[in-house]
C-alpha cells in the first residue's frame, strides 16, 4: 500500500498494457479486427507482466506481488512471483477452480476460453524469465537458440493461435522470425543488458572475434565488437528471410501484421548497420520511413 492507498484493479492493468506503445513492434494494431486487438492485447498483458517481473520492472508499491498473493516481505524475490505467476496462470485453465486475483489473468482467462489456448507458450515465457535469474552469460549461439525457444517465439504462436492461422509450417516460420527479434533486440540492449549483469552475446563467439566483457562497458565499440555485432545481425537477417514467407501465407489484416514483425527486424538491423554496429551508447532505432519501406518489400515477397 502506498500513500494514496492501494491500486485499483484497472490502474494496474493500464500500467502494464499501456507499456504497449513503446515496444519496437506492434502489438494489436487499429486495423486488426477488434476481438482480435482485444485477445492480443490480453495475451501482451501477460507477457509484458512475466517479463517486468524478471526484470525487477514492476510498478513500485507492491500492488502487483498482493495481486498475485505475494506476501509483502517477498514482494522483492523474482522467482517467488513467477512461482506465484504460474499458479495464477494454472487457475486460468482450471475452469473447476478459484480463478485468478491479477487482473491481468482475469483478462486473460475469456481469451484463452475463446481462442482454446494452450499453457506451454505461457509457461515458456515464465520458464524464460526464470532463466533469467539463474543464467546470465550464453557459451554457443544453439545455447541463446535454446533461451528464445521458451523467450520469443511462444509469443509468434499465441499470435497465430489468436488468429486460428496455426499450421506446423506457419509456426516453424514465425519462429524463426521470432527469433530473429529478439537477437535483434539482445543487440539493441546489449549495454543495458550488462548493467542487468546479462549478457546474449554468444561467449564462444566473442571469444572468436575477441571481445572481452569490459569491451561492452565501454562508451563506444571497439572494431571487435562492431564485427561482432555485425555478425550476429546478419544471423537476424537471415532468420527473418527463412520466416518472411509467413507473410504471403497468410491474407487480409493479418498479413500486414505479420509484415509489421519482420519489415521491424528487418529495419531495426539496417538501423544497426547505419550506426557502424555501435551499439553501446543506445539502441539504434529505425524512423518511420525505414520501416514503411522496409514493410512494402515485406509485402511484396522481396528483400
Amino acid at each position: 500500500m502506498t500513500a494514496a492507498g492501494p491500486a485499483r484493479p484497472a490502474d494496474l492493468e493500464r500500467a502494464t498494457l499501456d507499456k504497449a506503445a513503446a515496444e519496437n513492434f506492434p502489438v494489436a494494431p487499429f486495423f486488426l479486427p477488434r476481438a482480435w486487438r482485444d485477445d492480443l492485447m490480453a495475451v501482451y498483458g501477460f507477457a509484458r507482466l512475466v517479463d517486468d517481473i524478471g526484470d525487477g520492472d514492476l510498478a513500485p508499491g507492491g500492488a502487483d506481488a498482493r495481486a498475485l498473493g505475494v506476501p509483502d516481505d517477498e514482494a522483492g524475490d523474482r522467482l517467488a512471483l513467477l512461482d506465484a505467476l504460474e499458479a495464477e496462470l494454472h487457475r486460468v485453465f482450471d475452469p473447476a477452480g478459484p480463478g485468478p486475483r491479477h487482473p491481468l489473468l482475469r483478462r486473460l482467462e475469456p481469451t484463452v476460453r475463446r481462442r482454446a489456448l494452450t499453457p506451454a507458450p505461457f509457461l515458456g515465457l515464465i520458464a524464460a524469465n526464470r532463466q533469467d535469474q539463474l543464467v546470465t552469460r550464453y557459451e554457443t549461439y544453439d545455447d541463446l537458440l535454446a533461451y528464445c525457444e521458451l523467450s520469443a517465439n511462444p509469443v509468434g504462436r499465441l499470435v497465430l493461435a489468436v488468429t486460428g492461422t496455426a499450421t506446423p509450417e506457419r509456426v516453424r516460420r514465425s519462429d524463426a522470425i521470432c527469433t530473429a527479434l529478439q537477437i535483434v533486440e539482445h543487440l539493441q540492449d546489449v549495454a543495458e543488458d550488462l548493467g542487468r549483469d546479462r549478457i546474449y552475446l554468444p561467449a564462444a563467439d566473442m571469444k572468436r572475434f575477441h571481445v572481452q566483457e569490459a569491451d561492452l562497458a565501454a562508451p563506444t565499440a571497439g572494431a571487435s565488437v562492431r564485427a561482432l555485432v555485425a555478425f550476429q545481425a546478419q544471423r537476424a537477417l537471415d532468420l527473418l528471410d527463412e520466416g518472411a514467407p509467413l507473410v504471403g501465407s497468410v491474407r487480409g489484416r493479418l498479413r500486414l501484421l505479420l509484415a509489421g514483425f519482420v519489415a521491424g527486424g528487418r529495419a531495426a538491423v539496417r538501423a544497426i548497420a547505419a550506426a557502424d554496429y555501435d551499439v553501446l551508447p543506445g539502441p539504434p532505432k529505425p524512423g518511420t520511413p525505414q520501416l514503411l519501406r522496409e514493410a512494402g518489400v515485406t509485402l511484396r515477397g522481396k528483400g
